[in-house]
């Protein structure tokens, strides 16, 4: 079964559609014990970083996370919930996130166009079955005023410029985190949802 993680903000309708599509049984959940049981979980992304925290931690559910990774389940983290994922945040004035990959959060530099929204290139940064059929310096849609920069530069597996090249996509063992929304990506963004459960299921 297939978990996804309901707390109150996330983009859940665009990512149970895309599930959807894929003819995979899923469960979207607010309760950690079935966070745990899923043998693959999905944690969408969209809202603000500090709010995102306190409300998985209201519901015990960044334990389930940090239990999760710690035990190589398959994670695939989307936009904020990638963000969360780094040590810190500059967002509402400095919050305290996960620490499950070490690393900060920063704004886009005052100069850009905030928050960077539409389509962007993801260049792949090496081989990996989440890009399986998905070609390099592929377009994915984005929407975020910040970006994650991970202290361990072994996790970064794309890169996308936007005046500066920034982090849009970690992975860490099982741990699969983009900044783009793949469920707004078109064919592409599904195809690499599919990558994903095809890791974690089969």
């Amino acid at each position: 079964m297939i978990a996804i993680i309901d707390y109150g903000a996330g983009n859940i309708g665009s990512v149970t559609n895309a599930v959807n599509k894929l003819g995979c049984n899923f469960e979207v959940t607010d309760k950690p014990a079935d966070v745990m049981k899923a043998k693959a979980v999905i944690l969408p992304g969209v809202g603000a970083a500090g709010d995102t925290v306190d409300k998985l931690e209201s519901m015990g559910m960044t334990m389930a996370i940090r239990q999760m990774v710690s035990e190589n389940k398959p994670l695939f983290a989307i936009c904020v919930g990638l963000q969360i994922l780094l040590s810190s945040t500059e967002e509402d004035g400095g919050r305290r996130c996960l620490n499950i990959i070490p690393g900060i959060v920063s704004r886009l530099p005052a100069e850009l166009k905030v928050p960077h929204m539409g389509w962007n290139q993801v260049k792949q940064q090496f081989n990996h079955p989440i890009f399986d059929g998905i070609p390099d310096n592929t377009n994915f849609y984005f929407v975020h005023s910040y970006y994650a920069t991970p202290d361990d530069n072994s996790v970064i597996a794309g890169t996308t410029d936007y005046s500066t090249s920034i982090c849009s996509v970690v992975i860490k063992n099982n741990l699969i985190a983009t900044q783009f929304h793949p469920e707004k990506s078109g064919n592409y963004g599904l195809r690499m949802y599919s990558n994903f459960l095809k890791m974690a299921l089969y």
